[in-house]
């Protein structure tokens, strides 16, 4: 069995519990926001969908829909970007429990309050989130934008599917690097409770 010891983390010491750092704030404040915006534009994307299907089946102007193939992807996307975020806010808000309760728990026992400091992980997983999301909402942007450049007849038809395809592209890439951040926060998550863990049975230990 592997026995740990402080070494084997990176640290820093309080006289009392620490409250929550910038990115658990954050966490805590937009998580429920982001879900609903998720809804919002989960709900858009349907109702556009809809409206496409309907041009469709009653011959309706091809640059509409055309146009409305761009429109549908902007509002479904948006819909995906923000419930990536909210899945992210609420592990940056799980981990401010963490810091907050377990420094809490040290505090009561009358022990110096030893936190974990920020893991690489946990690093990485804000930069590549914020990375992410820049990348969905620019493709979003374009999408909205494409969308009526064609709807004005300002766009080819063979320009507006080159304009498909890199923006399929450019949109896949961002679910993969949030799915790849959202990983990386759930393993921030397993240190943060391994440290705990070992913090907690630290200062019974001492009592």
């Amino acid at each position: 069995m592997t026995t740990l010891s402080i070494n084997d983390f990176t640290t820093e010491s309080f006289k009392h519990a620490p409250g929550r750092n910038l990115p658990q704030k954050a966490g805590k404040a937009l998580w429920a926001p982001m879900f609903v915006m998720a809804l919002m534009g989960f709900a858009g994307g349907f109702i556009l969908a809809i409206i496409r299907a309907n041009l469709l089946s009653t011959g309706g102007d091809p640059l509409q829909i055309t146009a409305f193939g761009h429109y549908v992807p902007a509002a479904m996307f948006f819909g995906f970007a923000s419930v990536f975020a909210a899945i992210s806010f609420a592990i940056a808000k799980i981990l401010g429990e963490f810091r907050v309760g377990g420094g809490s728990i040290q505090e009561a026992a009358h022990s110096d309050v030893t936190t974990l400091k920020m893991p690489t992980s946990g690093r990485a997983f804000i930069v590549i989130m914020a990375m992410a999301m820049m990348i969905i909402l620019a493709a979003v942007v374009l999408h909205v934008l494409a969308g009526i450049s064609i709807a004005n007849g300002d766009v080819a038809a063979a320009t507006a599917e080159q304009w498909t395809i890199w923006l399929e592209a450019a949109r896949r890439f961002g679910v993969v690097l949030y799915l790849f951040s959202i990983t990386l926060g759930l393993v921030t998550i397993a240190t943060v409770i391994r440290f705990q863990t070992f913090r907690i049975r630290q200062v019974a230990n001492t009592l």
